[in-house]
């Protein structure tokens, strides 16, 4: 019969690893802060060329819905990854760039990659 109080002996399932993580409220918001189809594409593209302009995001991302990207913007802005500069101008000009914590990323994102591409 299996001692149901003793966690120590258990072996390391996938539903573990993911009772762990569910658990581990930092993690969890990381994850959830740079998880999604356009958001680590979009931090990157704004890397390469910063600042960068709404239109120019569009087109360089060109399977993006403007709605989609208006609102991803909007996310990593409010997560503190992107700093959105308006300009009072006739047309008016916006202008995203990376925070200081937006650029802190960046290794972890190539770190994520080579761990991902090495096998």
């Amino acid at each position: 019969m299996k001692n149901n109080t003793n966690t120590e002996n258990e072996p390391n399932t996938l539903e573990n690893n993911l009772n762990y993580f569910e658990n581990n409220g930092v993690i969890q918001q990381a994850l959830k802060t740079i998880s999604g189809k356009w958001k680590t594409s979009i931090i990157k593209t704004i890397a390469a060329q910063c600042p960068k302009r709404f239109g120019i995001l569009k087109k360089e991302l060109d399977n993006v819905a403007q709605g989609t990207l208006t609102t991803v913007l909007r996310e990593l802005e409010q997560d503190g990854l992107l700093h959105r500069e308006v300009y009072a101008e006739v047309p008016p000009r916006v202008e995203y760039m990376l925070t200081e914590k937006g650029k802190s990323l960046l290794p972890i994102l190539d770190q994520l990659e080579k761990w991902y591409t090495t096998e």
